[in-house]
């Protein structure tokens, strides 16, 4: 099949601000002071029956069709007693963080509803700052991918409902490999081909920022291994099946079949490499699937999307996304529920798709008219549907600070592939100190 130049969907990742790629310089100071769990506890039992006009907050809506704009007018033409005012951040992750922050932290009440980049979730209801989803307040998610449910649920609670989500693919040259590879094995094995073609094998984004912790999590996470336990707290790295997924990432880079420049490629860098036909395979959002497929590229026509790689089948793909929560602090609590079940409603999962991002809703993908118009789909329905969240934890960013400096560290020889883990394993367990 020829591949045109489509909507790409997007994700808080990329390019909304690359917000996940800069969630671990926005918790900081945050966490220096550690995380409280009493700031919000009184109010969140306050206010369930209030009704009336609320406010959502979100980042800029960049979306192609005005996505949030249509979600709103949707809500409000049906609830005339009960609109949304669309309060719109600026595109700036840690602007928006920020924001939340100095309203939450002082509990006003003028944020409503606000939509957060998935790791933050864990941080807020932490502090008491969000809703929690249950006895009255609970949501149906039997119809949600089970993956985006997850990164809204902390400790047991559901404290957010997910608005859209996001998964990795892997981008592939149909004419080197015509079947995409389902394990890391498989892939590797085929390196021998992008060598005699004289391009490199296999790149994710391995310059030391959340996008290594991404790659890393993937791979540790298809291997087995986890970071976690489930208060948030317990680490969990250190286990043979983490130390196998970090080898196999670390053997890759040294012995070529990931390429040396790879070592500082982000994802204008990786996406670059596989547009201009540098690369076999790529690790990569499906933000990229409409320039690999424009007029421009060097290899429109020549790829293909797949879930990624695993151990032993599919992988396990990081999630992005965002997840939207009611303040505590709301004074129409029982409006703001019923916001949130709108916003996963089927025709709302419909405006969100429409909008190029992806839903979390399963149906949603199964639409041929969707599925016309963004041919990868398929594929990323695969894709979420076996991934996992980032680390659910109140300290995500002392978290992240740890996988990606010590997988940079192995990556680069400065450590053991053991060390490593070691010190992923020490570092997450001193992340809330």
């Amino acid at each position: 099949m020829a591949l045109k130049k489509v909507p790409t969907l997007r994700s808080s990742l990329v390019p909304r601000a690359v917000l996940a790629v800069t969630s671990t310089a926005l918790l900081a100071a945050t966490f220096a002071s550690g995380c409280s769990s009493d700031s919000g506890s009184n109010s969140t039992s306050q206010n369930l029956t209030g009704r009336g006009p609320i406010t959502y907050v979100e980042g800029k809506d960049t979306t192609e069709t005005g996505a949030v704009k249509q979600l709103i007018d949707r809500w409000n033409s049906a609830h005339p007693d009960e609109k949304v005012t669309f309060k719109e951040q600026s595109n700036d992750a840690t602007q928006q963080y920020d924001d939340l922050k100095q309203h939450l932290n002082a509990k006003q009440s003028d944020y409503d509803v606000f939509a957060m980049d998935v790791p933050w979730t864990a941080e807020f209801a932490a502090k008491g700052w969000i809703q929690p989803l249950k006895d009255s307040f609970a949501i149906d998610t039997s119809t949600l991918l089970s993956p985006p449910v997850a990164s809204a649920t902390y400790n047991g609670t559901l404290y957010a409902a997910p608005r859209n989500t996001n998964g990795g693919l892997l981008f592939y040259r149909k004419d080197l490999s015509p079947e995409p590879p389902k394990t890391w094995a498989e892939m590797l094995n085929q390196c021998s081909k992008a060598k005699e073609a004289g391009i490199g094998c296999y790149a994710g984004q391995f310059a030391p920022y959340e996008g290594l912790t991404v790659n890393t999590a993937e791979v540790i996470n298809a291997f087995g291994g986890s970071f976690v336990g489930p208060d948030g707290k317990s680490p969990t790295v250190n286990t043979p099946q983490a130390k196998s997924g970090l080898q196999t990432l670390v053997d890759s880079y040294k012995n070529g079949d990931i390429p040396k420049e790879a070592i500082s490629f982000k994802e204008p860098e990786s996406q670059n490499a596989f547009v201009t036909g540098k690369l076999m395979f790529m690790r990569g959002w499906p933000s990229s699937f409409g320039d690999a497929g424009s007029d421009a590229s060097a290899v429109k026509d020549k790829f293909g999307v797949a879930p990624l790689p695993g151990k032993d089948g599919v992988g396990a793909s990081t999630l992005g996304g965002y997840n939207a929560a009611i303040s505590s602090f709301s004074k129409n609590k029982a409006t703001a529920l019923d916001f949130l079940r709108f916003l996963i409603s089927e025709d709302a999962q419909h405006i969100v798709a429409s909008g190029a991002l992806p839903p979390v809703r399963a149906s949603v993908y199964d639409d041929p008219a969707l599925i016309a118009k963004m041919p990868y789909l398929p594929a990323l329905k695969e894709s979420i549907a076996s991934a996992v969240p980032r680390p659910v934890t109140p300290f995500y960013t002392a978290v992240s600070k740890a996988i990606q400096d010590n997988a940079y560290a192995a990556l680069t020889g400065t450590k053991s592939v053991d060390d490593a883990i070691v010190g992923m394993q020490k570092g997450i367990e001193t992340a809330g100190s």
